[in-house]
């Protein structure tokens, strides 16, 4: 057993951890939201996927290629998972690399050659891990708002069309107010940090010994970073889904 500022970590988290997953597919269950087995499925590859990188973790980030690889596992699993997300045509989730990776590695390398970000893979990885995750999440909320947007508004886009707008704009006309919504949990999120939430960097610094001041000076960046790589996300995403990289689905 061991013990750690904020939790004690023990059998006693892991019975807690296993009630919290069950409870929570009960709740989509009694509530008939459709995503009891996800949710099982979730926790179950969240405490496998954790498990492992908790074993594998010391030894990437003391290698340089390692750290790289590891980072490239992680935009790869994301970009897959967002377009998986927004379509099921052959081929076409690949188009999500688009959206994920290319506002993140601009970032990432930017802050490594300036110097702001140390050259090692304890900064490397969960930095980018963070806006990975961002971007993730922007990327899925912006696809799918959009196709659907598109899908049920069908005759706008035929309308839109006949009035000699083409294809690209007629999409965008129809689909981009909707996929611009994905970026209200980001904008939510910085508006009330630190009155509602305390995100995890901010605690896990705070916890790992620094003070307030850094604390809250890495958080702001961290924030600022994901409203930049969101908003590069949703872009790219909607010109994707306006060029039909990813279709919208047929009517079922």
């Amino acid at each position: 057993m061991g013990e750690s500022e904020l939790l004690v970590v023990g059998p006693a988290l892991a019975v807690a951890v296993v009630v919290a997953v069950a409870a929570a597919a009960g709740v989509s269950a009694l509530g008939r939201l459709g995503h009891g087995l996800a949710v099982l499925r979730a926790g179950g590859r969240a405490v496998l996927q954790l498990g492992a990188v908790s074993f594998l973790i010391a030894a990437v980030v003391s290698s340089g290629p390692l750290t790289l690889g590891f980072v490239a596992v992680m935009l790869t699993v994301a970009s897959l998972t967002a377009g998986r997300r927004i379509t099921s045509a052959r081929w076409r989730p690949l188009w999500a690399f688009l959206p994920v990776c290319l506002p993140i590695v601009p970032v990432v390398v930017a802050l490594l050659l300036t110097g702001l970000t140390p050259v090692s893979g304890l900064a490397v990885i969960p930095l980018t891990g963070i806006l990975t995750g961002g971007a993730l999440t922007a990327t899925v909320l912006a696809g799918r708002r959009a196709t659907e947007e598109l899908r049920t508004r069908r005759g706008e886009v035929e309308a839109a069309l006949s009035l000699g707008l083409s294809p690209r704009d007629a999409a965008l006309e129809i689909g981009r107010p909707a996929a611009a919504s994905a970026l209200l949990p980001a904008l939510d999120q910085t508006r009330t940090v630190g009155l509602v939430t305390l995100p995890g960097a901010f605690v896990g610094m705070l916890l790992g010994g620094a003070t307030p001041f850094e604390a809250g000076a890495v958080q702001v960046f961290v924030l600022a970073g994901l409203l930049l790589v969101e908003s590069l996300a949703i872009v790219l995403t909607v010109e994707l889904v306006a060029c039909g990289a990813l279709p919208v689905p047929e009517r079922e």
